[in-house]
């Protein structure tokens, strides 16, 4: 599995998050399997998201959607503060510990 990471300050978590869910570049057509949003328990208005994706292609593609669409000119770009930082990473392993 490959997973676009995503991390940046907002203005206002809640403004965010209604700009996220209105689905601008439209995630399951772009190849979304499945995302997790988390924010430090700190630090409300910081947004750590990460996108599942079946390959690096499908990721690469989004991320450069985001980059010129979304985070300029789009919904989320007046919800942002500063730059986000994105990465690109592949899931080696997933194990569950069941406790003893």
């Amino acid at each position: 599995m490959i997973t676009l990471q995503i991390e940046h300050e907002v203005r206002d978590f809640a403004t965010w998050k209604e700009a996220f869910d209105s689905d601008p570049l439209n995630r399951s057509a772009s190849g979304v399997r499945s995302f997790r949003i988390s924010r430090p328990l700190d630090q409300e208005d910081y947004v750590m998201l990460e996108m599942d994706f079946d390959t690096q292609e499908a990721a690469v593609d989004f991320l450069a959607r985001l980059q010129n669409d979304t985070w300029k000119t789009g919904v989320t770009a007046p919800t942002l503060v500063g730059e986000p930082s994105t990465r690109i990473v592949e899931t080696i392993a997933v194990q569950s510990v069941v406790p003893t």
